[in-house]
């Protein structure tokens, strides 16, 4: 990804904030992560995991904060409604041929459940490290489980819902030094599904790259914002891109697993 697009998409993220919660995120340029930055390693001079490296603790209990988009993301909408959407051509057609009865008759209602509009939902999330190099994110809306591998990802020879995540944690570079760092995560290998309820198609071509960011309110409230980018050669014309906002919960009282609906 060129450094242009970088800066564009870490620009949508900050303007997505300013209108959550007033605050702006200053941009810089990425540092961390790229080719010639040094792993940091351990006492014994083995490389530090990525939960010992982890810049902030992304773990515990968020719920989305709908400040835009309330329309599209809490009503599903009616067939033909592509508002906001690059479709192409070939996903127009798509689209065009959607069926809900279909859809519900179908054993797999979680076509818009994958990873490239799962934070988009109205959901909760549980964060939370499976072992030293991988994280878990768990949704309440449609019970779904995402998995993020730092460094070699299992080999995974089918596509699944929710695809092959790599994660790395990086930095960007302010007045001279390492300032802010945030987690990139790159999904590929997904089954192909919908980016919204009314038959929108993504593709199996299609590859998914997220930035997440953690910052405290002034009045102490954690707030995540989660940036993605979706590539797709064949129903998208350009990247597709998203900022989601979720706000950090003091427990999981609150958490209400449903399954996955066509409907709703």
């Amino acid at each position: 990804m060129g450094p242009v697009l970088r800066v564009l998409i870490r620009a949508l993220s900050s303007w997505a904030i300013l209108v959550a919660v007033g605050a702006f995120w200053t941009i810089g340029s990425p540092a961390y992560g790229q080719g010639g930055a040094q792993v940091p390693v351990q006492g014994n001079n083995t490389p530090a995991t990525a939960r010992a490296t982890a810049p902030f603790d992304p773990t515990g209990y968020w719920v989305s904060v709908i400040t835009q988009n309330w329309r599209l993301r809490m009503v599903p909408p009616r067939k033909g409604d592509y508002l906001g959407i690059p479709i192409s051509v070939a996903g127009k057609k798509v689209a065009d041929q959607w069926d809900l009865a279909r859809d519900e008759a179908s054993n797999d209602r979680c076509a818009s459940y994958g990873p490239p509009t799962i934070m988009n939902q109205p959901t909760r999330l549980h964060i939370s490290w499976q072992d030293d190099s991988t994280l878990r994110i768990d949704t309440d809306y449609g019970t779904q489980t995402r998995v993020f591998s730092f460094g070699q990802p299992p080999i995974q020879r089918k596509r699944t819902r929710q695809g092959t995540s790599v994660a790395v944690w990086e930095a960007r570079r302010g007045r001279g030094a390492m300032t802010a760092r945030y987690l990139t995560v790159t999904t590929a290998n997904m089954l192909p599904g919908y980016l919204r309820k009314n038959g929108v198609p993504y593709g199996e071509q299609a590859t998914l790259t997220e930035y997440f960011d953690i910052f405290s309110e002034p009045q102490g409230a954690m707030i995540m914002v989660v940036t993605a980018v979706l590539t797709d050669p064949v129903y998208l014309e350009h990247p597709y891109i998203v900022a989601s906002q979720f706000k950090k919960e003091a427990d999981g009282s609150k958490w209400d697993p449903t399954a996955c609906s066509a409907r709703w």
